[in-house]
């Protein structure tokens, strides 16, 4: 299976998700669902974690993760070891319980932190499984942990609260569930806060943001086996703070893509200008820069390339 992306420093934020091994239902029951939570708990404790929100559903689980030090692939590689030992022997079975290796979208900041824990509380009501009405009393959720102070050590709200400018006490616990119950009725925010693209690529957060962690991290694209779907993620990124900084140089804004003639000469210097430093490719700039079709701009490329050559 192709590998996950880890991009790892300390004070990491991190969506974290995985899956039942072909999609069984893990938590299935009370004692599964349980289990879970001590291991986390474990874990938290041994790698010096803060979890700032968590969802088990039955065939997969959800957590905002913070690691203050890099050790993201280490911690999760011990719960992830340690609860299928447990099951396992608890089963008597034998096998992954995980369909594989999990996903860890890296979060900006606490903005963004501040999406993910939304979309983590109301991922119960968004499948169906209950009103939004009831949803502070999912029991496999943070959320009600927080409600009634059951909190293991390192399960803490203060940030995403502090951000919200609410208080962790029974009137800002209040105000908090009132909002998520607000945002499940209202789809069309939802969409706008980008609950679509939650647990989807590898980062999540300002597009400027993104592209300094991939060039900050560009080796990590090329590594062999990476996931497709996170690999070109990356790649795109490092594309585009390649093409904000030929814009920039050129004393261009991007507006003018749609607005100027698709073989505008400036527009193809600068697509071979982005092109050379970055090998973007051709698909991507001729989509991303209005330049006509992939064939058309390739046409032209080739074409500015030749003015570019000294007589």
């Amino acid at each position: 299976m192709a590998r996950k992306l880890r991009i790892a420093y300390p004070g990491a934020l991190y969506h974290v998700i995985n899956r039942g091994n072909y999609r069984r239902d893990v938590f299935e029951t009370t004692g599964a669902a349980e289990a879970f939570l001590r291991v986390l708990a474990e874990a938290t404790a041994i790698y010096g974690w803060r979890i700032h929100a968590y969802v088990l559903m039955r065939n997969h689980y959800h957590f905002a993760l913070e690691t203050p030090q890099p050790n993201l692939v280490g911690g999760m590689h011990w719960l992830q070891s340690t609860l299928a030992t447990r099951f396992n022997r608890f089963r008597q079975e034998s096998g992954h319980l995980f369909q594989g290796r999990y996903q860890a979208l890296l979060i900006e900041n606490n903005e963004a932190l501040c999406r993910v824990v939304d979309y983590i509380h109301l991922n119960p009501v968004r499948v169906g499984l209950l009103a939004p009405e009831q949803v502070a009393g999912f029991r496999w959720s943070s959320l009600r942990r927080f409600i009634k102070n059951d909190r293991f050590p390192g399960l803490i709200a203060a940030d995403w609260l502090e951000h919200r400018t609410l208080a962790d006490d029974t009137a800002g616990w209040r105000d908090y569930v009132q909002h998520l119950v607000e945002l499940a009725a209202d789809v069309s925010r939802q969409k706008e806060l980008g609950f679509e693209t939650l647990s989807k690529g590898w980062a999540i957060g300002t597009r400027g943001w993104a592209e300094a962690v991939a060039k900050d991290h560009a080796q990590h694209a090329l590594s062999p086996g990476l996931a497709a779907e996170e690999s070109r993620a990356l790649r795109v990124a490092t594309w585009e703070s390649a093409l904000s900084k030929a814009l920039a140089c050129a004393d261009r804004h991007e507006s003018a893509f749609s607005t100027s003639a698709k073989t505008a000469h400036w527009k193809m210097d600068l697509a071979l200008a982005v092109r050379q430093s970055s090998g973007a490719s051709v698909v991507w700039l001729a989509n991303r820069m209005h330049l006509g079709t992939p064939a058309t701009a390739r046409s032209q490329l080739s074409a500015a390339k030749k003015r570019a050559r000294p007589n």
